[in-house]
């Protein structure tokens, strides 16, 4: 079978419909999403996510495959943290940046990364992708090819190829067909039930109150204030937002039905958002801002209200973002999270390959001791998730 590789310095230069059949139910992997990134200058020219992404059509001129890469040149918004690597190569004169990065930027996130449709021939398709990302990585002379969060067929794929495996975790909650919060409620040992309760009676008693919208529901007016609260989420700790107000305008109009804004209101007024999106069956956290301090409203917000949505909708998982022991109390589980990673200097190959098979090796036990603090009565089945356990 005959393929041709092309590269393209944006997604705007690639059709959208052809892209979307290949991205299939991820929100984060739409044209619509990697557009308005590009469109609302989020990412290109002034940033340093540079787009050129690789795409495979077949004898017909198809689109038959697609890789989202971008030219980096720092590790911001990335989630896969190696600042320590670029340390070791500054120690040496040698320089880190720039890298290749296949990634969904500022969004750490499991979804594919070789995007092939479930009829394409994979492994061929998927070899003409590497093929190019690696003879792209030469020729712009980076420092490394790093592929973030792929999915179990993407990463068993690149591992084979040579690729080297870095396993990391977040906390994501499952959905045991459940009828209502109540019933997953009663899953708890007595202890972690009755703090759930008291974190939600507060707010009850508070007054506040939550509605879910999806994206083009609000008015500018609430847009202009959910931005606002996301932006400061970002100024307190001392650094920008990586999405600006343009950005959340278009994919509200773009992609409405893969946003789920959930709203807390006090006396009318808006004080708080968790901005999240959704898939076919998986509820994502993404964005949390808030007016100010309120007792108990992060957890409600973020956690509680994200998990009687999915609970309502069907939706199997709900994935809260990275980080935060403090979810484990709420019912989210340790859930392995991956990367793939190819250094073209082989002795510093060599040194991250030792360094991340000793990092394995705690992040597994740090694991497991998560798991035996879990708030689920002993004879709960915890539903962990199998999407993306060992090779």
């Amino acid at each position: 079978m005959s393929f041709q590789v092309k590269q393209h310095s944006s997604i705007l230069d690639i059709d959208a419909a052809a892209w979307n059949v290949l991205a299939a139910d991820s929100p984060f992997l739409r044209h619509e999403f990697l557009g308005a990134l590009e469109r609302a200058g989020c990412v290109g020219e002034g940033t340093t996510w540079k787009p050129t992404h690789l795409t495979v059509t077949d004898a017909d001129g198809n689109l038959a495959g697609a890789l989202p890469l971008y030219v980096k040149y720092d590790s911001q918004g990335e989630f896969v943290f190696d600042w320590s690597w670029a340390n070791s190569y500054n120690h040496e004169g040698l320089p880190y940046y720039p890298k290749l990065v296949s990634a969904v930027p500022f969004t750490p996130v499991t979804g594919q990364r070789l995007l092939i449709t479930e009829s394409g021939e994979f492994t061929m398709i998927a070899a003409e992708l590497l093929s190019a990302a690696r003879n792209l990585s030469r020729k712009l002379n980076v420092s490394s090819l790093h592929v973030l969060f792929p999915t179990d067929t993407d990463r068993r794929f690149l591992s084979n190829e040579g690729l080297l495996q870095r396993k990391n975790y977040q906390f994501h909650w499952h959905n045991d067909d459940y009828k209502n919060f109540e019933e997953f409620l009663a899953r708890f040992v007595s202890a972690k039930r009755k703090k759930v309760r008291r974190e939600r009676r507060r707010i009850i008693e508070t007054g506040i109150r939550f509605e879910h919208l999806s994206g083009n529901e609000p008015n500018e007016e609430d847009w202009d204030t959910l931005f606002e609260y996301y932006a400061r989420t970002f100024l307190r700790r001392g650094r920008y937002p990586y999405l600006n107000r343009e950005f959340f305008r278009e994919i509200a109009q773009t992609m409405p039905e893969n946003i789920v804004l959930i709203l807390a209101r006090l006396n009318s007024k808006l004080i708080a958002t968790a901005i999240c999106f959704r898939s076919e069956d998986t509820l994502y956290g993404r964005y949390w801002g808030s007016l100010a301090d309120f007792h108990s409203l992060h957890f409600e917000a973020c956690y509680y209200q994200g998990i009687e949505y999915c609970i309502k909708q069907g939706l199997s998982r709900f994935e809260p973002g990275t980080q935060g022991e403090h979810k484990l109390s709420r019912g989210f589980t340790p859930t392995a999270t991956w990367s793939n990673h190819w250094i073209l200097d082989s002795v510093f190959g060599r040194a991250i390959a030792q360094f991340l098979d000793q990092e394995r090796m705690h992040v597994d036990t740090y694991m497991k001791e998560l798991t035996d603090h879990v708030p689920y009565r002993k004879n709960h089945v915890i539903p962990l998730s199998t999407a993306h356990g060992p090779l």
